[in-house]
């Protein structure tokens, strides 16, 4: 099959209507035609017969030339697709040049298709008339298509920059945030080192208090067991040796000796280190934190609605909220003990002494019966003096170890006597 290329354009003409078959049909006769050109051709006249050699048909139903079909949309899509080249300025009909529009149509003809049945009655302007209003309306509808392109890329600028706006509010807001955060942390770190400080100043006291204590009882258990030995191996002795050192024994056995000391302040006082803890640490956190209100708000005159941002309020993150550090003198215990008695944290199952001020009174109390039963470290030679003299007195020096012999002779003359 030829294609629509290899033949001429008049074998591909309707001769009825002078343009390219549109749907052809064919005769009996061979002579093909547009469909509707020859059906309105035989209403015109009346008789069905052939435009060409007036050959009547009888055919009702008029078969289609597929094969004519197909050479027109072959050779019509080539003409579309040809290259523009200066022989499209002619009539692909009849040669001539294109020098009308068709309105109705909206294509070029040119003067032989004016005539044609195809264009009757329809509107006609010159080409160069017909192109400069299509002109004028296309570069409206191009203004406006332009007017929209620069609304888009100044919105897609302005996106641009609000994308690296809030990358870079972010890293600064999440920086000055770890800031703030960080004084906190070091707040809390000293509070902690200040409270476990206090916490161990007050064992080593304390601790320092029971060792002395310990020793001091350690001290007194040792004579006391070397008394007791000494008077339980007199008693076993012989009657009359027994007898005979009975007034000594009894001096001994008969020493005074103080009853030990009651034991005091011999507990951590965990109410003044936990006691509250978290209230007094938020109270104390409060001192040391400043609010900033933040700046009036105004709308972003770029924005819609109650979209704000923070540049469009003049806000920036840092101003929102400020945590100022500074150095606080470290508060006595004694304020802690109150602060814990006011907020009402006294634990029931410590004793009364869990003050720092009935503390420091029993301690004075303490101090005061050591030393009047004699157990001041001071005090502790002035005993060991007294000690001294009254084993004097019980007959337990070594020097009156003679005059025990002597009174042991005079017994036996004693006895004599008797």
């Amino acid at each position: 099959m030829a294609s629509g290329s290899s033949l001429p354009e008049e074998d591909l003409t309707c001769p009825v209507c002078l343009d390219i078959f549109k749907d052809p049909v064919v005769l009996k006769c061979s002579h093909s035609f547009c469909k509707t050109c020859l059906q309105k051709y035989w209403e015109q006249t009346g008789s069905r017969v052939c435009p060409v050699c007036r050959r009547k048909s009888s055919m009702e139903s008029l078969p289609r030339n597929l094969a004519l079909k197909n050479l027109c949309e072959a050779f019509a899509k080539n003409r579309i697709q040809k290259p523009a080249t200066g022989s499209e300025s002619l009539c692909g009909l009849h040669g001539e040049k294109l020098k009308l529009f068709c309105l109705n149509h909206e294509e070029p003809i040119c003067l032989v298709c004016q005539t044609s049945e195809k264009h009757e009655n329809h509107k006609l302007r010159p080409v160069q008339e017909a192109a400069l209003k299509y002109k004028e309306e296309l570069q409206t509808a191009l203004k406006s298509l332009q007017q929209k392109l620069e609304a888009f890329k100044k919105e897609k600028q302005q996106s641009d920059e609000a994308a690296e706006l809030i990358k870079s509010q972010t890293q600064n807001t999440e920086r000055q945030i770890r800031v703030e955060f960080e004084k906190l942390h070091q707040f809390l770190r000293d509070e902690e080192a200040a409270r476990i400080t206090a916490l161990r100043e007050e064992e080593e006291q304390k601790s320092q208090r029971m060792k002395e204590r310990i020793d001091k009882m350690t001290r007194e258990i040792s004579s006391l067991s070397d008394t007791i030995r000494n008077l339980e191996q007199e008693m076993k002795a012989d009657d009359i040796t027994f007898l005979q050192k009975y007034g000594t024994t009894k001096k001994r056995a008969q020493c005074k000796v103080a009853d030990p000391e009651k034991l005091s302040g011999g507990r951590i006082d965990v109410t003044k280190h936990l006691g509250n803890l978290k209230y007094r640490v938020w109270e104390k956190m409060m001192e040391i934190i400043q609010y900033n209100p933040p700046a009036p708000v105004t709308p972003d005159p770029n924005s819609t609605g109650d979209d704000l941002t923070a540049t469009s309020r003049g806000v920036q993150p840092e101003d929102l909220t400020n945590v100022r550090y500074r150095e606080e003198p470290a508060q006595s215990s004694d304020d802690d003990g109150e602060d814990c008695d006011e907020a009402g944290y006294d634990n029931d199952d410590e004793e009364d002494d869990d003050d720092d001020d009935d503390d420091d009174d029993d301690d004075d109390d303490a101090a005061e019966d050591c030393d009047e039963a004699g157990y001041d470290d001071d005090d502790e030679e002035d005993d060991d003096d007294e000690a001294a003299e009254d084993c004097d007195e019980a007959g337990y020096d070594d020097d009156d170890d003679d005059d025990d012999d002597d009174d042991d002779d005079d017994d036996d003359d004693d006895d004599d006597d008797v």
